[in-house]
């Protein structure tokens, strides 16, 4: 969790009202912001990553000036049309193919001032941007540069001269023997031609994500900023951009726009338009345990620094953009809960008498994980979001009725699973260099679609396990799976003979438990493994733990 340093005699001047020190250290708790350190001249605090809008004193002081009442409602924000033009080349579509700008007029940039700023844009690059991999911000001198930027791609020849740095250095050096180098130079690795943004004389700003250009350091001297952001993600960019825009225009700057061209489109930037949500004030009074008025409700998002409007007999949140974290109906509740007073909400007891118990069925499942572990397995846990490649083409198996994420971040994460040994087998690969025998197990969920069910995909418990060492079989995983169903649920099961193509012909079987098919075991086929970079033979079952659980309760 990011920390941050706030100095109470700035805090006290970003303040639009009279506040005592011992006032400032009560109320930040009430910001959802944790005290880490609390000395004479200023206090530490822990900030949660999804508001990077306290990445600095300003956004801090914004949002107390709404819960001590001195100012609010949502921040609006003036921006002056810019004269700065930002030219975007084609060639940066198969690096980092989206940018943003704005420029700020007018700062006095104190040491302090550029403190927050870069620990500011260090707290945006390991959050939002992902340790600069998604996003990356480059603040430079506006004074030094001469219109228009152009943002365009170079060989690992081209040369400039870095930060901090007095000698030009070429692209592939600064990437071998620099320390930012070192540390973000992956996000680039496969590419032949990096990215670059230089203004019309061919002067460095930067080499994103990297390192920023010497020439455009900022000083004291410094009163414009001009401020791009680089990502592969643009609500990524336009959200970093937003939270910058605020701090700049509380610390003086007056902000000016930045037309982005791409060919024939112009995108001005940025957009500091509020966003509108509807409130559902029963929801809110349902999850405080509270009977807030309209009015109540209102008066504390403003206090929040959300304004509300009335359309068509309805409450409308006007959510100002530097606030990223607002996604949710709930999320506008949890304001509510902070505009209104966590101290004023009053704890209440159960009135229930009754005890409550076990559910059976997370009972019976937590016995099978019982029965795994004394067997002598290890119990994984992997995401059910997986790649296609991972799920049918390295498992040989055909694509069935997938259910797919509609858009997806990465094609690592763009199916649910519909069965789970192929996640163990992606754990197995990834401990090649562990001792062996290695033996896993996994339950969870898996996910196939069914026009029965309520939300059209059908979701069931599966139970895999998965040995493997220079010896293992059918065998010793049918003798596993054996004693678990025996000892968890007192059941013993057939196997009949099958086909899979994930599995060696003649050493799988589908298994079987009076009318039900419960799953398949079997010794994984040398395609598979070697689609896995796996060494050792393996051998895996995989049974429907729901089914299994339905069985015993009828039983009983």
């Amino acid at each position: 969790m990011p920390v941050i340093t706030l100095r109470y005699d700035t805090l006290k001047a970003l303040i639009k009202g009279d506040v005592s020190t011992k006032e400032l250290v009560d109320k930040i708790p009430y910001l959802g912001i944790t005290l880490e350190e609390v000395v004479d001249e200023y206090m530490k605090v822990e900030y949660n990553p999804n508001r990077p809008d306290f990445s600095t004193s300003y956004g801090v002081a914004r949002s107390l000036n709404g819960l001590l009442g001195f100012d609010k409602g949502a921040p609006s924000y003036s921006i002056d049309k810019g004269g700065v033009e930002l030219v975007v080349d084609e060639s940066t579509q198969e690096v980092r193919p989206f940018v943003v700008s704005l420029v700020g007029k007018g700062l006095i940039l104190s040491d302090e001032l550029i403190e927050e700023i870069i620990s500011m844009q260090e707290d945006l690059h390991d959050g939002i941007g992902r340790h600069r991999r998604k996003m990356s911000i480059g603040i430079h001198n506006l004074d030094v540069l001469t219109p228009p930027i152009t943002y365009t791609t170079v060989s690992s020849d081209f040369k400039f001269v870095p930060l901090g740095q007095k000698e030009e250095m070429k692209i592939e050096e600064i990437l071998r023997e620099t320390d930012v180098g070192k540390e973000y130079g992956h996000i680039l690795y496969g590419f032949d031609r990096y990215p670059l943004l230089m203004d019309s004389f061919g002067n460095v700003l930067s080499f994103p994500p990297i390192i920023n250009g010497e020439l455009t350091k900022l000083r004291p001297s410094t009163r414009n900023l001009f401020i791009e952001i680089t990502a592969t993600d643009l609500g990524t960019a336009d959200d970093a951009l937003a939270v910058l825009a605020a701090t700049l225009n509380d610390s003086g700057a007056q902000l000016e726009s930045v037309k982005v061209s791409r060919g024939n489109s112009i995108r001005i930037t940025p957009d500091m338009s509020f966003q509108k949500m509807k409130i559902d004030v029963k929801l809110a009074n349902d999850l405080l345990g509270l009977k807030l008025t309209d009015q109540e409700v209102s008066e504390s998002l403003e206090k929040s620094r959300i304004s509300v409007i009335s359309e068509d007999g309805r409450l409308i949140a006007l959510i100002p953009r530097y606030r990223v974290d607002i996604l949710h109906q709930v999320d506008l509740v949890e304001e509510i809960a902070y505009g209104y007073g966590f101290e004023k909400l009053t704890p209440t007891l159960c009135t229930s008498k009754k005890a409550g118990k076990p559910d059976e069925t997370h009972y019976l499942i937590g016995l099978a994980r019982e029965v795994m572990t004394g067997l002598g397995y290890i119990e994984v846990k992997n995401y059910n979001l997986v790649s296609r490649r991972a799920l049918y083409e390295f498992t040989n198996r055909k694509p069935r009725a997938i259910v797919k994420v509609e858009n997806p971040k990465s094609i690592e994460c763009e199916l649910l699973r519909d069965v789970l040994f192929p996640s163990l087998l992606m754990v197995l690969s990834r401990n090649l260099h562990e001792e062996y025998p290695q033996r896993i197990f996994e339950i969870s969920k898996v996910f196939n679609r069914d026009a029965r069910a309520s939300t059209g995909v059908k979701e069931v418990y599966h139970i895999a396990t998965a040995i493997s060492h220079s010896t293992a079989n059918y065998t010793e995983a049918k003798s596993s799976l054996g004693s678990l169903l025996l000892q968890a649920f007192n059941l013993k099961i057939d196997t009949i003979p099958t086909r899979h193509p994930s599995f060696i012909q003649g050493r799988v079987a589908m298994i079987k438990l009076a009318k039900y098919n419960l799953g398949i075991i079997g010794e994984i086929a040398p395609s598979v493994l070697e689609n896995f970079k796996l060494r050792n033979p393996v051998s895996v079952s995989e049974v429907d733990l729901s089914k299994i659980v339905h069985i015993v309760k009828q039983k009983v």
